[in-house]
């Protein structure tokens, strides 16, 4: 299944370059302490455990390697930061809803991402990943409302897009928009992607290129 540009073709390939220049692995953060200075814009990606965060940002980077992927959900239990040639840091946050995780460590990554999101200054926006195949869940909109707790922009993006039809696509995204309009942080325009083979990345590419 394609999914068509959203923006114009200047937009795109603004988003384009912007990821083709060089960028690197930064460091993992296991206690905000370590948290590295907040002089770049940063966006992050959160989402439910084997939602394909590590996968969406190697396709953002066109480089299968940046950031590790695991079959094992849970496997990402810190905050790894990506340095975009210096001009922004990319976060991929803990998953969340894995519910092998032990209760305790559920809860200390739970506080951990709401005290970094809600002081991390220089965070432009968060991307909630949403499996596409699943749709909405409760720990979706957990998420949701933590987010708007926390004061912090955030934009939905259905992963694993091809994976199901284009009708089940649409209505899975409709249930979604419906769902924002009791959100007030959440971006209305819903993003879809499959990073396997490289559809709609472009968008997100272009999307966050409008942040800097």
């Amino acid at each position: 299944m394609k999914h068509a540009p959203i923006f114009d073709k200047e937009t795109l390939e603004k988003g384009n370059k912007l990821f083709a220049r060089p960028a690197r692995f930064l460091l993992s953060v296991a206690d905000l302490s370590q948290l590295p200075a907040d002089d770049k814009k940063e966006i992050a990606f959160v989402g439910r455990s084997n939602v394909g965060k590590s996968t969406l940002i190697n396709a953002l980077f066109n480089n299968k390697n940046m950031a590790k992927t695991s079959s094992t959900p849970g496997r990402t239990q810190q905050l790894n930061y990506f340095n975009l040639d210096d001009v922004l840091y990319l976060v991929d946050l803990p998953g969340y809803g894995y519910a092998k995780a032990p209760t305790t460590e559920a809860k200390k990554w739970q506080d951990m991402i709401f005290v970094y999101l809600k002081g991390r200054a220089n965070l432009q926006r968060v991307f909630l990943l949403v499996d596409s195949r699943h749709g909405l869940k409760r720990v979706d909109t957990d998420a949701m409302t933590m987010l708007d707790k926390a004061a912090v922009p955030y934009q939905i993006v259905f992963t694993k897009s091809d994976k199901i039809s284009y009708k089940e696509l649409v209505k899975g995204m409709d249930d979604a928009q419906k769902s924002l309009k009791f959100h007030p942080a959440g971006n209305p325009l819903i993003l879809a992607v499959s990073a396997e083979k490289q559809q709609g990345v472009e968008n997100v590419r272009a999307e966050i290129a409008k942040l800097l």
